[in-house]
Parts: C-alpha cells; sequence; structure tokens
C-alpha cells in the first residue's frame, strides 16, 4: 500500500504560513547601521531612547526636568523654536498635577488644518521604570522622523504641531491640558499618537473617532504604511477596556481624531524597572517609524477634513495590505452566506452527497472538542495558579513563560480536536460533518453583524469555506490542495487573534484562545479531516503540549531581567501616632519578610481608603513599624464662612520635606460643590456638584513642593470628615530608614503606591487663639478643634 505524506505536506504547509505572516507584520531584519541621513534611522533613534531612558522621570523628580531640557535642544538642533506649556488640571480620575508639555511647529505653505504628533515623555511612577518604551519610543519615533522630514525639504501645506505632553501616566493631565487651554489645539485636524503597552511585537494601529471612522479608514489606506496591522475589531475591544491614551483626550475633550500605534508584546515589562533600552525590541522601533514616516509624508499634504465621516468601515490586515468596507455590507454578507449555505446544503442532499444523519452526528466532535477544550483550559489556568502561586506576582496577568503557555493550549486544544474527529468522524464523512462548523461560523457571524459590527470581517473565511464545500459538492470530490490554498484565510485572519488576546488581555483568557483554536480547526476540517492518522497526529500535539509546559515550569523562576516584582510601604498614623510596614504582595519574599516579618497580619489599615490601582490591588500584609521623627504637613484653613446653607472652606496643606504626592478622602456622604484644587477645576464636571467614585476626592502629584490648596462648599449640615495621607517615593533613599537593596531578581511592583513612606492624619481645623486688641484678652474658639465660624450674607 502506498503511503500517504499528505497530513505531513499539509502540517508543513500551514508552518510555512503562519511563519510569513509572522514574519510580514513587522520588520524583521533591522540594520545595526545608521541608514542615510535621508531614512529613517533605527540607530539613531534608539540613541535618542537611550538619552531619554537613562534614570526614572516621573513627574516631580529630578530626571523629569533634565529629560524636559534634553527634548528642548534636540528640537532646537533640528532648526524649530520651542514653546513651553504649564498648568495645572484636575482629571475626570481626580488626578491634580501640574503638566509641562513641549511644543514646536513646523510651518506649511497654507492655513489648512494642522497635523499633531504626539507622544508623552514621563515615565510611570511608584516603580522607578525609566520609559524606555513608554514612551521613550514614540519620543525618538517622532525626533527621527522628523528629522528626515527635514533633511529632505519635504513641502508641505498643513502645519506640523509636535507635543511631547507630560503627565500621561498620572491622568493624561499633560494632554488634557494642551486640549482644554491652548490656542493651537482648535487648529489641529488629525492626530497621530505614538505609545506602548509592552517592549516587543507588532505596533498596532487603533482610532479614536467620536463619529464615522470610514474617512480615517481611506485616509490610512491611502498613506500606505508598510506594515500595516490593525482590524475594526481591535478597536472594539480597545474601547470596552481602561486602557486611554493622551488621543482619548483629544477624542473626548476635543473632539479632534487621529489614530495610536502602540505595541503589546512582553507586557510583563509595561510599566516597571525593566521597561529599559535593553528590553526594546529594535524590530519594533523600527515598525513605529515604518509607520509614522510615510503617514507624516502623506497627511502633511492631505486635506486633513478628508477623515471626518459619519460612517463606518470594517477594516483589516493581510502581509502588507490594508483592506477596508463599509458597515452596512456587514449584515448582507452574513445572509448571503446563509443563503448559499443552505442552497448548497440541500444540492448536497439532493445529489445524495449529504445525510442529514451524518450531518447531525458531525455535532458530536466538534461541540465535544469545543467544550472539553474550554473546561481544560479554563480550570486548567486556575490550577496552575495553584501550582505556581509566584504568577500572582505580575499585577498585568502575563508571566515571563507566558508565550510557552500560549503554545501549550493551543497544541493541546490541537490535540482534542483530532482526538475528538479521529474517535467521532471518519475520512468518507469528514465533509458532512463541516456542515456544522460551517453552520456556527455563520450564526457567530449573525451575531457579530448586531453587537460587534467591528468584527465583520471574520465572515470571509466563511466564504472560503462555503468555496471549498462547494467544489465537494459540485465534484463530489474533495481537492486536498485546494483545501490547503483556501485555509489561508483562515490562518491570515482568525490565527493571530490566537496569540494577540492573551498577550493584550493576560493569560486569564487563555481558554479563549482555546476557543478559538477550535473554531478555526473546525473551518479547516477539510484539512485536518483528511489527516490519515489523526490519533497520532492528537498524541503528537500532545506530547509538543506537554514539552512546552514543561519549559514553562523550567522558566517559571526568577532571574535578573525577569524580576519578581514586590511592594514595600512606611505608614505613620500621625492621629495614633503609630506605624506600620504594608505590603501589596500576596507572596512574601525574603526582602518582604525582613520587615514584615514570617506571620504578618492582614492589612486593614489603609484597605478602607483605598488607594487607585489598574488592576484593582488591595493590601495584603502589615506588621508594626517603628516610629520615625517624620516633618508632618502643615494644615491651614485659609476660609470657613457660611452663607446661607452653605458652608464655603479653602484648606492649604504645605509640605515640610521632600513629598511627591497627596491622596484626600472624605465621607461619602459629604457633597462638595464648585471644588477646585490649586485653581483647577474637573474637567468633566457638569453643573456645581464635584462628581467623584468613592471616597478619594483626588490625588496630587506635587512638583517642586508646591502646597496643596482645595476650595468648596458643602452643606451647613455636612459633619467635615476628611483624611490627608501624604507620600514620598523615597523609602530606600531616605535616612530614616535602612531599607536593605532589593536582589537582582526583584523589581518593585508596578501600577502601586511602592517604596513610599506616608503619613496619614485627619483634615481638621487647629484651634486657633484670638486677641482682643482692646483689652487683650484671650478668646477661644467656641468649638474644640475648629475655627470660628463667621456667618455672612449675600445681602
Amino acid at each position: 500500500m502506498k503511503k500517504d505524506y499528505s497530513s505531513i505536506f499539509a502540517s508543513l504547509f500551514i508552518l510555512v504560513v503562519l511563519g510569513l505572516i509572522y514574519f510580514t507584520m513587522m520588520p524583521h531584519w533591522t540594520s545595526e547601521d545608521e541608514s542615510p541621513l535621508s531614512e529613517f534611522s533605527t540607530k539613531r533613534a534608539l540613541k535618542q531612547v537611550e538619552a531619554i531612558s537613562k534614570q526614572p522621570h516621573y513627574v516631580g523628580s529630578d530626571n523629569h526636568e533634565i529629560v524636559a531640557n534634553y527634548l528642548q535642544k534636540e528640537l532646537n538642533k533640528l532648526g524649530l523654536e520651542t514653546a513651553i506649556q504649564e498648568g495645572y488640571t484636575l482629571s475626570d480620575w481626580g488626578n491634580l498635577v501640574k503638566s509641562k508639555n513641549i511644543l514646536a511647529r513646523i510651518k506649511g505653505t497654507s492655513n489648512s488644518k494642522a497635523l499633531l504628533l504626539l507622544t508623552h515623555y514621563d515615565s510611570a511612577p511608584h516603580s522607578y521604570s525609566p520609559g524606555a518604551s513608554d514612551a521613550g519610543s514614540g519620543v525618538a519615533t517622532i525626533l527621527e522622523s522628523v528629522r528626515a522630514f527635514l533633511y529632505n525639504k519635504t513641502p508641505h501645506k498643513n502645519d506640523i504641531i509636535i507635543l511631547f505632553s507630560d503627565a500621561e501616566e498620572l491622568g493624561l493631565n499633560g494632554a488634557a491640558l494642551f486640549v482644554t487651554k491652548h490656542s493651537w489645539a482648535h487648529q489641529i485636524g488629525l492626530v497621530l499618537n505614538f505609545e506602548a503597552r509592552g517592549s516587543s511585537g507588532p505596533s498596532y494601529m487603533l482610532m479614536e473617532t467620536n463619529k464615522g471612522n470610514a474617512g480615517l479608514v481611506q485616509e490610512f489606506a491611502a498613506a500606505n504604511a508598510t506594515f500595516p496591522v490593525s482590524n475594526s475589531l481591535m478597536y472594539s475591544i480597545y474601547k470596552m477596556l481602561p486602557n486611554d491614551t493622551d488621543l482619548t483626550v483629544f477624542r473626548e475633550q476635543g473632539n479632534i481624531q487621529g489614530y495610536n500605534f502602540a505595541f503589546i508584546d512582553d507586557h510583563f515589562n509595561y510599566h516597571t524597572a525593566q521597561d529599559d533600552i535593553d528590553h526594546l525590541s529594535k524590530n519594533t522601533l523600527t515598525h513605529q517609524g515604518s509607520y509614522l514616516v510615510p503617514l507624516l509624508n502623506y497627511f502633511s499634504n492631505a486635506d486633513l477634513s478628508a477623515t471626518q465621516a459619519t460612517t463606518d468601515d470594517v477594516y483589516f490586515t493581510i502581509p502588507y495590505t490594508f483592506i477596508s468596507y463599509p458597515f452596512s455590507w456587514v449584515l448582507p454578507m452574513v445572509l448571503i452566506a446563509l443563503g448559499l449555505f443552505i442552497f448548497l446544503l440541500f444540492l448536497g442532499r439532493a445529489k445524495r452527497i449529504l445525510s442529514f444523519r451524518e450531518i447531525g452526528k458531525g455535532f458530536i466532535p466538534f461541540l465535544g472538542s469545543l467544550i472539553v477544550t474550554g473546561l481544560i483550559t479554563f480550570f486548567g489556568w486556575k490550577i496552575l495558579l495553584k501550582v505556581y502561586p509566584q504568577y500572582n506576582d505580575l499585577l498585568n496577568g502575563f508571566t515571563y513563560n507566558g508565550h510557552d503557555y500560549i503554545c501549550a493550549f493551543v497544541l493541546l486544544a490541537l490535540a482534542i480536536g483530532l482526538a475528538f474527529y479521529n474517535s467521532f468522524s471518519a475520512k468518507k464523512v469528514t465533509m458532512n460533518h463541516y456542515v456544522v462548523p460551517l453552520f456556527l461560523w455563520i450564526i457567530i457571524n449573525g451575531i457579530l453583524a448586531f453587537v460587534l459590527q467591528g468584527a465583520g470581517f471574520l465572515i470571509i473565511p466563511v466564504y472560503f469555506g462555503l468555496f471549498i464545500f462547494g467544489v465537494f459538492i459540485v465534484t463530489q470530490r474533495s481537492n486536498k490542495m485546494l483545501n490547503l490554498i483556501f485555509s489561508i484565510p483562515s490562518l491570515i485572519i482568525i490565527v493571530p487573534f490566537i496569540q494577540m488576546f492573551p498577550i493584550g488581555l493576560g493569560l486569564k483568557v487563555l481558554f479563549g484562545s482555546a476557543i478559538l483554536t477550535i473554531l478555526t480547526f473546525g473551518l479547516l476540517l477539510p484539512v485536518f479531516g483528511a489527516f490519515a492518522k489523526k490519533g497520532i497526529w492528537s498524541l503528537l500535539f500532545f506530547a509538543l503540549a506537554i514539552g512546552f509546559l514543561v519549559k514553562a515550569h523550567y522558566n517559571s523562576g526568577y532571574e535578573f531581567g525577569k524580576a519578581k516584582s514586590n511592594s514595600l510601604l512606611y505608614v505613620y498614623n500621625a492621629d495614633t501616632n503609630k506605624a506600620n510596614w504594608l505590603t501589596y504582595d500576596t507572596n512574601l519574599d525574603a526582602w518582604t519578610k525582613g520587615y514584615l516579618g514570617e506571620n504578618p497580619k492582614e492589612a486593614s489599615a489603609l484597605n478602607e481608603t483605598p488607594l487607585y490601582s489598574k488592576y484593582n490591588s488591595v493590601l495584603t500584609y502589615q506588621a508594626d513599624a517603628p516610629v520615625k521623627a517624620l516633618a508632618k504637613p502643615s494644615i491651614e484653613f485659609l476660609e470657613d464662612r457660611i452663607i446661607g446653607n452653605q458652608r464655603y472652606l479653602k484648606i492649604k496643606i504645605s509640605p515640610n520635606r521632600k513629598v511627591n504626592r497627596y491622596d484626600i478622602f472624605a465621607n461619602e456622604k459629604m457633597v462638595f460643590h464648585n471644588f477646585k484644587a490649586n485653581g483647577a477645576a474637573s474637567l468633566g464636571q457638569k453643573g456645581s456638584r464635584y462628581e467623584r467614585n468613592g471616597q478619594k476626592i483626588l490625588s496630587y502629584y506635587v512638583v517642586d513642593n508646591i502646597p496643596l490648596e482645595m476650595q468648596f462648599s458643602i452643606s451647613i449640615a455636612t459633619v467635615l470628615e476628611m483624611e490627608l495621607m501624604e507620600s514620598s517615593f523615597d523609602l530606600l533613599q531616605n535616612p530614616l530608614f535602612n531599607i536593605a537593596k532589593r536582589e537582582r531578581w526583584m523589581m518593585p511592583t508596578p501600577f502601586v503606591l511602592n517604596d513610599a513612606v506616608v503619613i496619614k492624619q485627619k483634615i481638621k481645623p487647629t484651634p486657633k487663639v484670638v486677641t482682643n486688641t482692646l483689652d487683650n484678652a484671650v478668646i477661644a474658639p467656641a468649638e474644640k478643634n475648629s475655627l470660628p465660624i463667621v456667618k455672612d450674607s449675600l445681602m
């Protein structure tokens, strides 16, 4: 008997296609040499990243000012005049910051709308992040692209504005300051924003618009970027997540639309001390430049009003190509696919090629593999979290060996699928059993047509599946080569999501990737169903899955460059004169145990007034700490008077040590009106009432030790219950403490207040002694611990 090697050939074919898809998503052969001055040079851009990311440069740090000065000098070297915009903003998140934006403008030949090149230059606080990827890479991309643009003396009609925004990491405050306060904001027609949520991988394009995206889609296609990577489903998901960028402020506050460009792989480096130049991928930086260079050339001369639209387009990319069509096509495409499916189904039945009995049996292997795969991967990851509790140390949910787990669960899904079809489906009934996956994919697309039209392009692989099915019905034969060729759209369009979802959303969604693998397997059933020995292939994929699990186990520990995150706070309660060590860690290590001990208590002191954390982290353990001689802040009630039924207050809080942050809390029953902090009102405030979530009033990130002044009114029936937390990010450097350095395989936990010395105290009026100038008699306030209240009138 002649041996059948078609299954080996098919597997190799799929592997080659997947490899080509990966290698064509972004540049992979970045030169070590400097490119000609007329071109974007990754080497020159990396020098910029290196200069920017030498040290952490969060708002309020000494290095923040150093980086700001450096950027002004670099813009001056390009022959550009720089401008500085400074001012306070109070974001919708309750973050108050004095931002320092750096601007430059390149004049065009007409009075048309301007093109804005945007990124931020501050790094994340609390975690000693050097900010190489986020967003030193964005700064370097803009500087190097503008340098090449100016060197080429590229003619352009639109003005080009460069904005290096400040305080993005604290609440998008720099962008808000520009959009709401700068005169240039009204002149902008389009924004190109460069960001990062990791340190490698392809850069994805995401659109931001309040209206239809059709104009943005068509203009982006016309710009002809070399390595476009995007689709309309990604932005639909992005809008559901709490991951805003500076461009979001432009859209919401200024009705200005644009494009985000961001990379997300190696997400575990995001906002950490590992966001340095050594972890930034050169190929990824090249990919950012491959976007900006053609887009800068195109949009500096384009009619930016052409990006405005009221209708939406579905869009997606295939290697080197950007494809789009209107939302209005989505439902008709599903209905046409359904009609074609029904026609082929009854034609096959009429020709006695299909059997409804066999079609019904097709539900067993497909739904069986779908359910079993989903359950095994869902509970499998939960079991792994129990076996490897250290995985909970990385708050973003993507572990250093995360790619191994993706491979393991995808291979396991394929093994399960092949095992089910080996047991419940023979080759001779493959096309009968293909009916079920086609039908379910049409149903899924029908649902998406109503609830998530951005995913409308997922119907396209179904059409290729229907073509394979139709050829079988007409010819009564299954052509293996044709099946392979027509499987390519499924591989190009669907398979990238299998990796993208857990990278972007965390390994908790691995079960979704495994389920998507089975759904894709179903679309490729004419290929996999033709495998001669599915049982052996199933065992092979299962063995490979075990191999990747073993590899993941081998790489489950920590080392330098793949560090364990930990946290430590010193909190002194000025009202009780007691101090505590606290941590957010669930798994204590030798460093944290050195302060918290072997058996610390569960933390409760600060969870009553929880600090904001992107991942809703809470303090876990606490231990008694020695009381240190810390200089407490001064609290002054500059105004406290009653007009009608309102009590008007102005409170000034001044630091008496070098501090970085104030967090102010109040009883949730307190209703604040006309609230201002350092002269700034909340950006999203409507009416006089100050809206807040929970007990937090605001977080003030201090620059130059400038005091905090809050001005507001409350009902006279309201009891004043406010609390202050004053933090300095100097626990490891503070001479009052002798904190050991972390070991090389450790790093500060990001996204939470960390390595901080905190003073916690109530905000209440201090008693004042009033001297009567007539007889020098001393008059004390009538109410203990309060200022005399002066009743006033509007009359």
